[in-house]
C-alpha cells in the first residue's frame, strides 16, 4: 500500500485553523460566524446551559437572505440550479430567478395568513419548487418541515399533526421509475379530518388531473399576481428554521428542531472545508431534500456559497443503469456526492457502464450515509474517479444537522 496526498486547494492555513479550533472553540466559531451576513451582530457567542446551547445570542439574520440576496450583486445571472426530471424535462434557474420566485412565494404564503413562527409542511418531489418553498418560509420566519415524497399518508399525517402545520405544499404527482406517484391523493387522505390545516398549495408537476377541494389552491394561480418583493424578516439567531423528523422506524417519529444562526454558520464552514467549493464547480449531491443531507448540502450549504448544482428527480437507475453517469457527462459535474448504498448498486451493474461515459470533469468524490466498505471505496476511486479524485467520507445525522466527521483532502494522506 502506498500513500498519496491530493491537494485540491487546502493548505497550511487549514492546519492553523484546526489548532485555533482546538485552543478556543468559542472564539473559533465566533470568527466563522462572521462569514455570514447579519442584520445585527450578536451580543454573546455561546450561552450554554447543558444540554441546551444558544449560539450568537442577540444577533439577527435571515437564511433566505444569506442564500440568495448575498449572491445578487456578483452572481445574479449565474446558474444556481440545473434541474432534470426523470422523464427528461430540464430547467435552468439563475440566482436572480430563484430569488424572484422565493420573493413571490413568500408573499403568497403571507397572503394565506402564514406568519412568523407558523409551521408549513412541504411534501414535494425533487423539483425547484421544493427549495423555493423552503426559502420562502425562511424569508418570512415560518418554520418548514419537509416530508420525503415517498412517505405514506399515515407518515405524512403524523408529521403534519405533530408540527401543527397550517399550510401543506404538495404537487399533483411526481415521477418515480416511470410511474406517477399521486402525491395530492396522499395529502387528501392525510389531512381529511385535520381542521387546523387551512390550505393545500398544489404545484402541477405531472398534470395528470386531480380533484381540487375547498382548501386547495394551485401554485401557478397564486403566483400569477404575487408581488415580486418581500423584505426578509430580521430573525433572532436562535429562531427555528426547520423541523425534520426522524424516520420513525423504531416508533413515533421525533421532530428535530434546528435554529438559524448556529446552523448556517456550521454549514457555511463545513461545506467550504469538505468540498473546497469553487465558483467554477458544478456540484451534484444525489440526496433527496426530504433527508437532512438534502436540507444541508443541497439547499442551504451550496446556495450560501453561490454554487451551481444539479438537482435530479427520480430513481438513480431509471430508465437504465447508466443514468447517473450520463448526468455527470452531460452537465460536466466536478463534485459528486452520493451514498455507499447507491455505489454498491452501481458496482453490481459492472465497470463497462461507467467506463463508457466521459467522467473526466470530476475532481472530487464524496460519500454520505452508512459507512463505505473498502471494496466499494476502491471501485469508486478507480472506476469513477479514475484514480485522480480524492474521496471524502462524511458523517452526521438528522440531530446534528451538518458534517461532524470527514477526512479533508490536502490535509490527510489517502492510503492506496
Amino acid at each position: 500500500m502506498s500513500s498519496k496526498t491530493y491537494n485540491i486547494g487546502l493548505g497550511n492555513n487549514d492546519t492553523l485553523t484546526r489548532k485555533k479550533a482546538d485552543s478556543d472553540f468559542i472564539l473559533f466559531w465566533n470568527e466563522q460566524a462572521k462569514n455570514l451576513s447579519w442584520f445585527k451582530t450578536w451580543d454573546k457567542t455561546l450561552e450554554w446551559n447543558p444540554p441546551f446551547a444558544k449560539w450568537f445570542v442577540g444577533g439577527t439574520l435571515n437564511a433566505s437572505y444569506n442564500t440568495l440576496d448575498v449572491n445578487l450583486k456578483k452572481r445574479a445571472k449565474k446558474t444556481s440550479i440545473l434541474w432534470e426530471g426523470e422523464n427528461g424535462d430540464r430547467r435552468t434557474l439563475t440566482y436572480e430567478e430563484i430569488w424572484l420566485e422565493v420573493n413571490k412565494f413568500a408573499n403568497v404564503l403571507k397572503s394565506l395568513g402564514v406568519n412568523k413562527g407558523d409551521r408549513v409542511t412541504i411534501y414535494l418531489p425533487m423539483v425547484p419548487e421544493l427549495p423555493i418553498s423552503m426559502l420562502a418560509c425562511a424569508r418570512i420566519g415560518a418554520i418548514h418541515t419537509v416530508v420525503f415524497s415517498g412517505f405514506s399518508s399515515n407518515s405524512l399525517r403524523d408529521r403534519i399533526e405533530d408540527s401543527g402545520s397550517k399550510i401543506v405544499i404538495t404537487a399533483d404527482g411526481g415521477y418515480r421509475r416511470g410511474n406517477i406517484i399521486k402525491l395530492k391523493e396522499v395529502v387528501d387522505d392525510a389531512i381529511k379530518d385535520l381542521d387546523f390545516v387551512q390550505n393545500v398549495i398544489v404545484y402541477e408537476r405531472t398534470k395528470h388531473g386531480v380533484t381540487l377541494n375547498k382548501k386547495d389552491k394551485l401554485w401557478n394561480e397564486l403566483m400569477k399576481n404575487a408581488k415580486t418583493s418581500c423584505e426578509p424578516e430580521k430573525l433572532e439567531s436562535t429562531h427555528p428554521l426547520y423541523i425534520l423528523y426522524t424516520s420513525g422506524t423504531t416508533g413515533k417519529p421525533k421532530g428535530v428542531l434546528h435554529g438559524t444562526g448556529g446552523y448556517l454558520t456550521h454549514l457555511h464552514s463545513t461545506f467550504q472545508w469538505a468540498f473546497d467549493i469553487k465558483d467554477s464547480d458544478v456540484y451534484f449531491c444525489s440526496a433527496d431534500i426530504g433527508w437532512v443531507t438534502g436540507h444541508s448540502y443541497v439547499v442551504y450549504g451550496p446556495l450560501m456559497h453561490g454554487a451551481t448544482q444539479l438537482m435530479y428527480e427520480g430513481a438513480p437507475d431509471y430508465p437504465d443503469t447508466s443514468r447517473m453517469w450520463g448526468l455527470i457527462q452531460r452537465y460536466k459535474i466536478t463534485i459528486f456526492y452520493t451514498t455507499p448504498t447507491a455505489l454498491r448498486m452501481f458496482m453490481k451493474f459492472g465497470d463497462s457502464i461507467p467506463n463508457s461515459f466521459d467522467l473526466s470533469s470530476l475532481r472530487l468524490l464524496g460519500t454520505v450515509g452508512e459507512p463505505i466498505n473498502p471494496e466499494v471505496w476502491v471501485w469508486y476511486f478507480k472506476i469513477i474517479g479514475k484514480e485522480k479524485c480524492p474521496i471524502i467520507d462524511t458523517w452526521w445525522q438528522t440531530e446534528t444537522g451538518g458534517l461532524m466527521i470527514s477526512n479533508l483532502p490536502g490535509l490527510e494522506t489517502i492510503p492506496l
